[in-house]
């Protein structure tokens, strides 16, 4: 009886903090996210937008540094950027850090500036974690299934091209991306 008391609480506690889950096709292979609407409420509003009015399909993973990051969805196959809502306030204060396999949002030096591009950690990226001297970047997520795609990621060539670096040789795109819970 207390073994199977322990074992719903522990299944109570994990399904507390489950937020929707988005499971992300690519050229690479299938992922799936899960978001943590409790601690970052306004940037998973802001991603799922994307993701509902379907503008990440056939989006690149842009940027890709081996031992750091992944970067997409701001540019099209073609590199024209894509159009965005507003900026979103920086939630990077919400005690989630940037450790492997999260999901944050990019942006610039502006640390209110995020729109639509995020980015995952390969590694543990403690420098991006929000402190009283850095606004930090705002993970909403965790990469929950198909991290060895994302990997696969940092793995490939990359180059120099129209102005940016790190630039994959090979395109990375996404192909689909939809919500499959709530």
């Amino acid at each position: 009886m207390l073994k199977t008391a322990i074992a719903t609480l522990a299944l109570v506690a994990t399904s507390v903090f489950a937020g929707p889950k988005v499971a992300v096709d690519t050229n690479l292979g299938r992922f799936v996210v899960e978001l943590n609407q409790e601690k970052a409420p306004v940037s998973v509003e802001n991603f799922l937008k994307y993701v509902d009015d379907g503008s990440y399909v056939n989006s690149q993973f842009h940027r890709v540094i081996p031992g750091f990051m992944a970067q997409g969805g701001g540019f099209a196959k073609d590199f024209k950027r894509l159009p965005t809502y507003a900026p979103i306030e920086n939630e990077a204060s919400n005690g989630l850090d940037n450790d492997a396999a999260t999901i944050a949002m990019a942006r610039t030096r502006d640390p209110n500036s995020a729109t639509r591009q995020f980015f995952i950690n390969f590694v543990d990226n403690d420098f991006l974690n929000y402190s009283v001297t850095n606004p930090g970047y705002a993970v909403f997520g965790k990469v929950v299934e198909g991290f060895d795609v994302v990997q696969k990621m940092g793995q490939k060539p990359t180059r120099s091209t129209r102005g940016m670096s790190d630039v994959p040789l090979d395109p990375i795109i996404i192909t689909k991306m939809e919500k499959i819970s709530d």
